[in-house]
């Protein structure tokens, strides 16, 4: 089976030099229309092209200028949000110390206001809200504050001691600290020395596996106990 072209080959010589003629009258055309256009205006395009390059280099100088001065509006404007930010931070911090120490302060006006009228124990001395807090299986925390009323002379010199009532393995044990055999370094944190009144925050230690029923605060001067006070857990 054979395809038949439906233009005989005169057809196509005859268009073939149709489109050879007019792609050559267009080369004349156009290069005859260059030449011209060179010749009668190169004056004017070369007077116009100077002042319009000159415009567009000022213009770019221009742009230029405020581009930098954008960039520092912005580097500044970024510096001072640095600074601002790190202002804010250090502020946030120096106001959660002093809320902090507000706290302390209301915490030791409220000691003073409960121990004034009544004060207890040999010497004036009272244990003002004994706290306790397990922070670890082996660590309990106590806090409290030591006062004094009455007719206050000479400092208090003495000590604190901590007793703790827990259970080890399912017997019941008494913990004393300082213990006996510690050092002068361990003992020396269980010291009072005051006139007024002084806040006691320490840790003990206590043995793997203890469970804490009560703790016990008492001050003590030359080994005599002149007040104590208990809180469970």
């Amino acid at each position: 089976m054979s395809v038949k072209s439906h233009f005989s080959w005169q057809s196509k010589v005859v268009c073939l030099v149709a489109v050879v003629g007019m792609g050559v009258g267009l080369s004349f055309w156009a290069y005859h229309f260059g030449k011209n256009f060179s010749g009668t205006n190169g004056r004017s395009t070369a007077s116009l092209a100077s002042p319009d390059l000159a415009t567009l280099k000022q213009e770019i100088a221009r742009l230029t200028v405020e581009r930098d001065r954008f960039s520092s509006v912005v580097n500044a404007a970024e510096s001072e949000s640095n600074i601002a930010q790190a202002t804010q931070v250090q502020l946030s911090k120096q106001i959660a110390s002093l809320e902090v120490d507000n706290a302390r302060l209301k915490e030791d006006l409220a000691f003073f206001e409960g121990l004034l009228p009544t004060a207890t124990g040999k010497d004036g001395i009272a244990i003002q809200r004994l706290s306790l807090q397990l922070i670890a299986p082996t660590q309990l925390r106590y806090r409290s504050l030591i006062m004094r009323g009455g007719k206050i002379g000479r400092d208090f010199i003495g000590d604190v001691q901590i007793v703790v009532t827990a259970a080890v393995r399912g017997k019941s044990v008494v913990l004393t600290y300082p213990e006996k055999n510690a050092n002068v370094v361990d003992k020396a944190g269980f010291q009072l020395d005051f006139k007024y009144y002084q806040r006691i925050d320490g840790v003990v230690i206590l043995p793997d596996g203890a469970v804490v029923k009560t703790l016990q605060a008492r001050v003590r001067e030359k080994g005599t106990v002149l007040a104590q006070q208990t809180v469970e857990l």
